[in-house]
């Protein structure tokens, strides 16, 4: 590994930009660029590709390379190691042990969180570009319960892309974070998103029983943000 910065992606930024701040959570994040990724800069930089990085095309290469360039400075920024989360067999981050953690990516820009799971035992982070009024509305059956849609009724077309986008995300969110704790996958339509304010706090509850301790009903925090232009959502469960 160089001490060189990779020239396919921006420097690590360590801003955190939701509002209200979560103590213990490490974030990095970076701009990066598949048409300036060297055929190299895996081996240069010491971030291992699996088997099916190697094999992908140069955006999905880019956008693994910059996911663990992030990780990897939030892991030594918490835990003092440089370690580069491997892929797992259901294509989820392997962390190491006592870290929580999630990865996103989204057109060019790359984010990683991590934590000590004695604080937080699940993170589900999602970056989105914000969906097109005329995508959003015809994707909406798609990600929003019976529900969600009738409350879609109060907003404007474009009020209404705004809501489906963070439904989108914050349901990413929520499965990144609780996948790792049920070994269950569970869908858009197992969860619903009861409310999202102004200031960036979100509410969502399950509807389906996901193990014996995530039963239906149960409810959990999320958050949201812009990001340079992104949605940035973020489910934290706490310890």
């Amino acid at each position: 590994m160089t001490s060189t910065h990779p020239i396919c992606c921006g420097p690590l930024d360590a801003t955190s930009p939701f509002p209200q701040a979560l103590p213990g959570l490490v974030m990095r994040s970076c701009a990066f660029d598949p048409a300036l990724l060297a055929a190299d800069a895996f081996v240069q930089h010491g971030i291992p590709a699996p088997a099916s990085i190697q094999r992908s095309v140069a955006k999905r290469q880019a956008e693994y390379f910059a996911g663990r360039l992030c990780a990897r400075d939030a892991l030594l920024a918490l835990t003092g190691r440089a370690d580069v989360p491997a892929l797992g067999d259901d294509r989820a981050p392997l962390w190491p042990e006592g870290v929580s953690g999630s990865i996103s990516h989204s057109h060019g820009l790359a984010a990683a969180l991590v934590a000590d799971q004695r604080q937080w035992r699940g993170l589900g982070l999602d970056l989105e570009e914000p969906l097109a009024t005329p995508r959003a509305l015809k994707l909406a059956a798609e990600i929003l319960t019976p529900a969600e849609l009738r409350r879609l009724a109060a907003f404007t077309p474009e009020q209404q892309a705004a809501r489906i986008t963070l439904t989108f995300s914050i349901k990413e969110s929520l499965f990144k974070a609780l996948y790792p704790l049920v070994g269950t996958r569970f869908y858009f339509q197992d969860a619903e998103l009861l409310e999202a304010d102004d200031d960036g706090r979100a509410r969502l509850r399950l509807l389906i029983d996901l193990s014996a301790e995530w039963r239906a009903g149960r409810e959990l925090d999320g958050w949201h943000c812009l990001f340079r232009e992104r949605l940035l959502s973020l489910v934290a469960v706490e310890a």
